[in-house]
């Protein structure tokens, strides 16, 4: 039996949807942007309409943005001939939140998986390769998460980019990070990534 009224059912509703939202977090959310109505749910609902018709996928990248091709796609300095292949636009901004990679990027949607059926076709490694080709690469860093479909999904694109050098990222300890409390799965990982001081 619904709390309040249907409208605000349905919007608890599409908000526990989200990811890290379930039914308790969303009906708290609304109640909050209800008593904050001029403050925060307006303006919300003002910014999502606006996003939601001027939002779209870089035609090269596979990034978010507002044009057809992402700022870091049509800026000249990044064509560095390295490209980092991200599984998700998030990876993407978490990867330009450091500030460290001045290349450019590519998205590919996901990783193989043969679970659900996803296959390169379903996901955007042709697209890679005719890039990798087109646009002069000369390093190709892959930048995928460290479980079984991320690997298969590496393994994959550096088997079809032979031509080209083809870099992951160092997998292990993080910084700060302290033994104990590590998997043994990471400390594997740090042990064979190791290197001499």
């Amino acid at each position: 039996m619904a709390d309040g009224p249907q409208d605000i059912e349905d919007l608890i509703g599409l908000l526990s949807k989200l990811p890290g939202l379930g039914p308790r977090s969303a009906r708290r959310a609304v109640l909050h942007l209800i008593k904050k109505r001029k403050q925060q749910m307006i303006p919300l609902a003002d910014a999502m309409m606006r996003v939601g018709q001027s939002a779209r996928e870089c035609l090269n990248c596979g990034n978010i943005g507002t044009s057809d091709i992402c700022k870091i796609c049509e800026d000249d300095r990044r064509a560095t001939g390295e490209i980092c292949v991200v599984e998700d636009v998030a990876d993407l901004w978490a990867m330009e939140r450091s500030g460290v990679f001045r290349g450019r990027y590519h998205v590919l949607g996901g990783t193989l998986s043969a679970l659900d059926a996803v296959g390169p076709e379903d996901l955007h490694i042709p697209k890679l390769i005719d890039r990798v080709t087109s646009e002069n690469v000369t390093e190709v860093i892959l930048a995928l998460s460290a479980t079984i479909d991320g690997q298969t999904t590496a393994h994959y694109i550096a088997d079809q980019l032979g031509h080209v050098t083809v870099t992951s990222l160092a997998q292990g300890v993080p910084v700060g990070g302290e033994l104990d409390y590590l998997d043994d799965g990471t400390i594997t990982a740090a042990l064979r990534a190791r290197r001499s001081l």
